[in-house]
């Protein structure tokens, strides 16, 4: 516990505004080496790509059981910090995300992604009720834990739904989640410079912007303001493209 509670703090002080983390999101064991020996600060699951790897598809379709085995096997390849991906927390009720938050901090978890989309049902937790959530979550981390407080305000948006709308709400979001204990704020989906901008300036949390097409670079968003930046799928997908064209080029 005292080795995962430093490695919580190492981790907490990598977020900073205009030097941003970044993280390419990795799967397993030997991914996270290859990431870490290429110079890594620190290392990050994607849920996606973990799942792919294993076979399933993204949604809490893995096991629980095996998305610890997968954090455990990488938190103990690597020596950096670990974030873990936990999608909606494997649960709905405040008491089922903080077992699942003490779970990750047993298996080496420095911290952990919580999203705010209610997994098989569509649509975003109410404020109130995410913010219980986080709530627990934050008291499950006796560890420290870094809780990196996912919304999907933006992924979810209807295509003509107004950025002044959406922006209003995830900052909402970034006050009640960090009332409620999370240390991060995590918005996929958002590449508009200047909502980018106006929600660093205003989250009392650190702001974590995940790179997908037409999202500004890194240099872009450090100037904007961003603490964090993730790849998300992004490094599986590519591995995989290159594996599918070697394989093709076998059988074909």
């Amino acid at each position: 516990m005292t080795k995962t509670k430093t490695s919580a703090e190492k981790f907490k002080a990598l977020h900073i505004k205009g030097d941003p983390l970044v993280l390419c999101n990795i799967w397993d064991a030997g991914s996270a080496k290859i990431v870490e020996t290429a110079g890594a600060k620190a290392i990050a699951t994607g849920s996606w790509a973990v799942a792919a790897a294993n076979g399933y598809s993204d949604g809490e379709n893995l096991p629980l059981g095996k998305a610890m085995q997968t954090l455990k096997s990488i938190a103990d390849a690597v020596s950096v910090p670990v974030s873990v991906d936990l999608e909606s927390g494997y649960g709905q009720a405040p008491a089922r995300i903080a077992d699942t938050v003490k779970q990750a901090a047993d298996n080496g978890a420095a911290g952990l992604n919580l999203e705010d989309q209610i997994i098989g049902k569509g649509g975003l937790y109410k404020i109130k009720d995410q913010a219980a959530r986080i709530a627990a979550a934050s008291r499950a981390a006796t560890n420290g834990t870094f809780i990196n407080a996912r919304t999907d305000v933006f992924l979810q948006a209807e295509p003509e739904a107004h950025i002044d709308e959406l922006l209003k709400e995830a900052m909402l979001r970034a006050q009640a989640y960090h009332q409620a204990g999370a240390d991060g704020l995590f918005v996929p989906g958002l590449i508009n410079k200047m909502a980018i901008k106006v929600l660093c300036e205003n989250s009392p949390i650190p702001v974590n912007i995940m790179v997908i097409p037409n999202c500004p670079d890194i240099g872009a968003l450090a100037k904007l303001g961003v603490a964090r930046i993730s790849y998300g799928p992004g490094p599986y997908q590519a591995a995989m493209a290159t594996i599918t064209a070697q394989a093709q080029s076998l059988y074909s």
